[in-house]
């Protein structure tokens, strides 16, 4: 979700900077323009940033069986899976 925000921001942002030719004497679009376009690209690397550290857990599980009948299952996990963040 902050990657999208941080395209929508940089968007607006750059819409405000470089489109519109308006000036209003209370605010300076262009500028407005230029932190919107800053805090899009902060956005987009902080959700690489956050994708890139997400674990992913995969559990393999095993069935044998024997040839005297018994069956053994095991479970088995990437080590340092239980390690929290």
């Amino acid at each position: 979700m902050s990657i999208g925000t941080g395209i929508v921001l940089f968007v607006i942002g750059a819409i405000l900077a470089f489109a519109l030719n308006v000036q209003v004497e209370w605010a300076n679009l262009q500028m407005i323009g230029y932190i919107l376009m800053a805090a899009g690209v902060l956005a987009v690397l902080i959700g690489v940033i956050l994708m890139a550290r997400r674990r992913r857990t995969d559990v393999i599980t095993r069935t044998e069986a024997t040839p005297d009948g018994n069956v053994s299952r095991r479970s088995t996990r990437a080590p340092g899976d239980d390690e929290v963040l």
